[in-house]
Order: structure tokens, then sequence, then C-alpha cells
């Protein structure tokens, strides 16, 4: 069972966590965690382009010319896709690409990014964020004093703390997330994931359950 330091907010190690990147998931399958990534992506892209088609195009339906004895091609009106100022032969309209994986495999990927975090050594545990108001140097400091300073950084907390939330919103390359709102491309995005004991503990609470 390997056994991670556990540091306080000034960068001192305070005790040990037991984990093992297994309890989370058996085995990293990166065609999985690919799937759920591009899943995510597709889901953020925003498809509202559209373009004209020879329909929408303001203009004569007139046959420019006859259709025979002119010497030239054969054309139909203005409004055709292959002259200059005609609609689009095949226009783009506004679509939705989000799409959707089961379940269990979804979960099944966060588990398994949330693990990979562990055997590359680039998940860091504080015993508690313990913010009476938002203060966004102290946050800073902290980050710092982690050597997580001036990295890509995902916060996890056991429950939405808008407190750490609001301390962190302003500094750059820093989010935060509850454990309930986890995802593999959250979790595999920054370069490192700063989790609180008690978000640890319900990782792994969530994972006995399969959830």
């Amino acid at each position: 069972m390997a056994k991670l330091p556990v540091y306080n907010k000034l960068g001192e190690k305070v005790g040990t966590y037991s984990i093992e990147a297994a309890d989370l998931a058996p085995r990293i399958n990166r065609q999985l965690l690919h799937d759920v990534v591009v899943m995510y992506q597709a889901s953020r892209r925003q498809g509202t382009v559209r373009t004209k088609s020879r329909s929408d195009v303001t203009g004569s339906t007139k046959k420019m010319y006859r259709q025979k004895g002119t010497g030239n091609a054969r054309a139909g009106s203005r409004r055709s896709g292959i002259r200059r100022g005609g609609g689009h032969i095949f226009a783009k309209r506004p679509r939705d690409y989000s799409y959707r994986l089961p379940k269990k495999a979804v979960r099944l990927a966060t588990r398994m990014a949330i693990a990979s975090k562990i055997l590359d050594d680039e998940l860091v545990i504080i015993d508690q964020f313990d913010f009476a108001a938002p203060a966004t140097g102290e946050m800073a400091a902290i980050l710092k004093s982690l050597n997580c300073g001036g990295q890509s950084v995902l916060v996890a907390t056991d429950e939405i703390d808008n407190n750490v939330y609001k301390s962190a919103r302003n500094i750059e390359k820093v989010s935060v997330s509850p454990v309930s709102d986890l995802n593999a491309l959250s979790v595999l995005g920054p370069k490192r994931l700063l989790v609180t004991q008690a978000a640890l503990d319900k990782i792994k609470e969530r994972s006995t359950a399969g959830s």
C-alpha cells in the first residue's frame, strides 16, 4: 500500500495517506479515457455556424442565358453555388455535437484519470482548507508552498466550498471543483490535482460504491 505525504497549508508534511491507484481503477484503459475526453470536448462545441444555401441568397432564379448556341457552358441562375455571390453547395447549419457514453464507462474513466495522477506523481494532498473568508493571496501562498505555483492546478474539495472557489478563481490556470463534479477531462487537463483529505476519502468511498 503506497503512502502519499499529506501537507498543511505551509507546505509542511503532517502525515501520510494510504492509497493505491488500483483502489480506484484496476487498470488504466487509455482508449476509454480518450473516448470520454472526446465526448466532453464534443459537448463543448457550440455548433452555431450557418452559411447560406442557394435558397437563402437573394437574386433572380432566371436562367442567365439560353442553353445552346452561345459557346459558353450551360448556366442556371446567379444563385448557383458555382458562381461568385451564390449560395454554398453544402451549406452549414446549426447542429448539436454532443453525445453520451454509458454512465458506468464515464464514471470509470473519472476514476482512471485520478488513478493516473497517482501513478504519475501528480496528486498533492493537503490536510484541509480553512478559509474564514475569500483570500486570493493566501490561496496563492498555499499553492506556492506546495510547489504548485505557476502550474495548472485542479483543486478538489469534498463539498462545494465558496470560500475556496472565490479564493482561487482569480488565479491563472487554477480551477476548483467538488468531488461530485469531477470528470476525466477536468482531471487530466491540469498538471496537478490538489485534493483535501476529506475529498480523497469521498473519492475512495465513491470508487468502492462503483459510482
